[in-house]
C-alpha cells in the first residue's frame, strides 16, 4: 500500500506545474493528476480605451505569474438557484485554462480547445471541466471571449475608429487571438502546436464554424468539432428565431437602437457607462440580440457563399446535432397562433412547412414549433455545412446524430428525444449524480472518438464500431442512442425543405 501511494505522488510530481510562455513564468496547480493553468492572461484587459476595441496581445510580465484560480465570467445575467452563490464577472475576462497531462515539454501532445456557449451572450470557459478529455492523453485549453454587448456591439462610431471600418466582432477576435497564443506557446505544455483542434457547443459550435470560414483563422488549428451548430444561414439586416446573420449595417442600427434604449445619447457616454446598466436589456439578452457580423474582415462574406466557392479553411470535421434541440427555446401556443406564424415567417413555404409540421392541438404546437427551431437554428447550418465542404473540400467529414434520452432541467415540455446540450455530459464524462453503466459507457465511447479525431483527424480506432465519412446518400451518420450505430440522415426531408427555403431567402 505504501508503495503505490508514493508511486503516485511520484507521478504527480512530475506533472507540468511550472512553465514559460512568451509573456513571463507560469505556475499551475496539480489537480487530479494533470497540470492545472486556470487563469492566463492572453490579452490586455479590455478595458478604459480598450473597451470596444480588438484584443491587445498580453505584455510581459515580471516575476512568476500564479494561474492557480480561475477568472471571473464576462459582465451578463447571472442565474442562481437557492441560496447558490452568484458567480463573479468582470470586464477584466481575456484568461484561458491549460490542463495538461503532460510530464515534459517534449511530449508533442494533441490539443483540444475549447469554446463555451450560450447564445454568445452569457457562457463561462470554466464549464464544463475537462479533466477526464484530458486523461485521455490530449491538451484541454478552454478559451473565454467577450459576449453580449461587450463582444458583439456594432455602431457607425466604432467603426470610424476602426483601421478595417468595421466594428461588432470583438468576441470573435478574442478567440482568433487566443488561438494565436495557443500556436506560440502551447509547446510549453508539452502540446503540438499543428495539431490543435478546435470545438464547441451551441454558440461556441457556430464560432467553430466562423472560424473555420474566416481568414483570420487560417493555419490556427487542423481540426474542428462543432456539437450542435453552424452559420451558413443568410445575411441580412435583423435576425429572426435564432437564424440567420446581420451585415454591418445592420448590426449598427442594431446597436444604436441599443445605445438609445439603455439612455446613452453616444459612444462617448456608452463608454463611460457600467455595464451592469445593460446586461438585463430584454432586446439583446434573448434570441435576436448580440451576435457576431458580416463585416468583411473577420467574418467576409455569406458563409454559404464562401463554401460554395471553396473559400473557408479546409480541415476535417465532426458535426453534429441532437434529436429534440428546439424545445429548450419555444413554448406551446394556440393552433391559430402557430399557422398565423409559420405563414409570416415562411410565405411561399408555409403550407408545405405545415404539412412537415403539423399541428392539431395546443400541445402538438410545442412539438411542431421545436422541430422548426431545431431545423433551422441547429439542424440544417449543420446539414450544409456537411455538404457543401464534402462537395468543395478535399477533408473529411464526420456526421453524428445524438438521441440518448436525459433528464434536462430546460425543457419546456414533453421530452421527445434528446434536449440542446444532452450531449455535453458524455462528451465531457460528467454526469449528475452517479451514472449508469450506460451512461458510463456512451461516455467512454464518445470521449474516445473525440479525442481520436483530435489526435489523428479520425474518429476511428480498434474495437470501435466504425465512423465512416459522411455521404448523405449512404448510412453514415453515426447515432448515439445505447452505444452508437450507424443510420441514414434523420429528418432528411425537413432539411431539404429548409434548404430549399433558405436557397429561396438568399435570392430576394
Amino acid at each position: 500500500m505504501l508503495a503505490s501511494v508514493s508511486a503516485f505522488a511520484e507521478t504527480l510530481a512530475n506533472v507540468l506545474t511550472s512553465v514559460t510562455v512568451a509573456q513571463g513564468k507560469l505556475e499551475g496547480v496539480e489537480e487530479q493528476g494533470l497540470g492545472v493553468f486556470k487563469a492566463i492572461p492572453y490579452a490586455e484587459p479590455p478595458v478604459g480605451d480598450l473597451r470596444w476595441k480588438a484584443p491587445v496581445p498580453k505584455k510581459s510580465w515580471t516575476g512568476v505569474y500564479r494561474a492557480e484560480d480561475f477568472a471571473p465570467m464576462p459582465p451578463q445575467e447571472v442565474r442562481t438557484f437557492g441560496d447558490q452563490e452568484p458567480p463573479k464577472w468582470s470586464e477584466d475576462c481575456l484568461y484561458l485554462s491549460v490542463m495538461t497531462p503532460a510530464k515534459s515539454a517534449t511530449e508533442k501532445l494533441s490539443v483540444m480547445v475549447w469554446i463555451h456557449g450560450g447564445g454568445f451572450i452569457t457562457g463561462s470557459y470554466t464549464n464544463p471541466m475537462g479533466f477526464n478529455l484530458a486523461h485521455k492523453g490530449v491538451i484541454l485549453v478552454s478559451i473565454a471571449y467577450r459576449t453580449g454587448a461587450l463582444g458583439f456591439l456594432a455602431l457607425p462610431e466604432l467603426s470610424k475608429e476602426s483601421e478595417q471600418s468595421i466594428s461588432g466582432n470583438y468576441g470573435l477576435m478574442d478567440q482568433i487571438l487566443a488561438l494565436e497564443w495557443i500556436k506560440e506557446n502551447i509547446a510549453t505544455f508539452g502540446g503540438d502546436p499543428n495539431k490543435v483542434t478546435i470545438f464547441g457547443e451551441s454558440a461556441g459550435a457556430i464560432a467553430v464554424s466562423m472560424l473555420c470560414a474566416s481568414p483570420l483563422a487560417k493555419g490556427l488549428f487542423r481540426g474542428a468539432i462543432s456539437e450542435s451548430g453552424g452559420s451558413f444561414c443568410p445575411v441580412d439586416s435583423v435576425r429572426h428565431n435564432n437564424n440567420g446573420i446581420r451585415h454591418l449595417k445592420g448590426a449598427e442600427q442594431h446597436g444604436v437602437a441599443f445605445m438609445k434604449r439603455i439612455g446613452a445619447k453616444n459612444l462617448k457616454q456608452l463608454r463611460k457607462m457600467s455595464a451592469d446598466a445593460w446586461i438585463s436589456d430584454k432586446e439583446t439578452t434573448g434570441v435576436g440580440g448580440f451576435w457576431p457580423t458580416v463585416d468583411g474582415y473577420v467574418i467576409t462574406d455569406d458563409q454559404y457563399k464562401l463554401y460554395e466557392k471553396g473559400e473557408f479553411n479546409d480541415v476535417n470535421v465532426i458535426v453534429g446535432t441532437n434529436s429534440d434541440e428546439g424545445s429548450m427555446f419555444v413554448r406551446p401556443c394556440l393552433v391559430a397562433e402557430y399557422e398565423g406564424e409559420v405563414h409570416r415567417d415562411y410565405g411561399l413555404f408555409a403550407d408545405r412547412i405545415l404539412q412537415l409540421y403539423p399541428a392539431r392541438s395546443e400541445q402538438e404546437t410545442f412539438a411542431a414549433r421545436s422541430d422548426i427551431f431545431r431545423e433551422t437554428a441547429f439542424a440544417w447550418p449543420s446539414f450544409a455545412w456537411a455538404r457543401l465542404q464534402g462537395e468543395k473540400g478535399k477533408s473529411d467529414v464526420f456526421v453524428y446524430y445524438f438521441d440518448q434520452i436525459t433528464e434536462n432541467p430546460w425543457m419546456r415540455g414533453p421530452q421527445r428525444g434528446a434536449g440542446h446540450a444532452s450531449e455535453l455530459p458524455y462528451v465531457f464524462g460528467m454526469h449528475r449524480g452517479e451514472p449508469t453503466p450506460m451512461n458510463s459507457a456512451m461516455s467512454e465511447l464518445m470521449m474516445t472518438y473525440w479525442t481520436n479525431f483530435v489526435k489523428t483527424g479520425d474518429p476511428n480506432s480498434k474495437g470501435m464500431p466504425h465512423w465512416p465519412v459522411y455521404d448523405e446518400d449512404k448510412a453514415t451518420v453515426m447515432m448515439f442512442k445505447d452505444g452508437a450505430h450507424l443510420i441514414n440522415v434523420p429528418n432528411r426531408p425537413q432539411l431539404e425543405l429548409m434548404e430549399e427555403f433558405f436557397k429561396w431567402k438568399r435570392e430576394q
